[in-house]
């Protein structure tokens, strides 16, 4: 056989193992991010509900949805282990204090006042879409109306 017939298999198990090789890593990262889990971090499931790690055992999590519901479930139905800062702003709604942000930020009701400028603000001026002018009116009443049935053609 000759090397151009064994090129596109080649290439076929070069693509496989790149894509095999991606999804270990991620495999591999979501396993660690199980395994790292600690009593008292927040987590969010594969189902989207967030909640406090209890404890933790070799293949399931105990779980504090809330006060008195305590509920087990698989490691592998933990989707994020989240940040103490980003599980207190979802569950609690707390944003995190940065002193970069000021209370005193003005957000405009509409995007008109983003793009005017202090020219295009003072000229009220305003250009009318919807209207023709009086003589294009008088224009377009001078053609006579074509009807379904007439055509161009002379």
């Amino acid at each position: 056989m000759s090397l151009v017939t064994l090129l596109p298999f080649i290439v076929l198990i070069g693509a496989m193992f790149l894509m095999t090789r991606s999804a270990k890593k991620k495999q591999q990262q979501a396993a660690t991010m199980r395994n790292e889990m600690q009593p008292g971090s927040g987590v969010r499931t594969i189902g989207g509900m967030y909640a406090t790690v209890k404890e933790v055992h070799d293949d399931a999590v105990l779980l504090d949805a809330g006060p008195g519901v305590h509920l087990m479930f698989a490691k592998n139905a933990i989707g994020a282990v989240l940040s103490d800062d980003e599980y207190n702003r979802i569950v609690h709604g707390e944003e995190a204090v940065d002193d970069e942000l000021t209370d005193d930020a003005v957000v405009p009701d509409d995007a008109s006042s983003l793009t005017e400028t202090d020219e295009t603000a003072a000229d009220d001026s305003r250009i009318d879409l919807g209207k023709k002018d009086d003589e294009a009116e008088k224009a377009d009443d001078a053609e006579p109306k074509k009807t379904d049935g007439e055509s161009d053609a002379k």
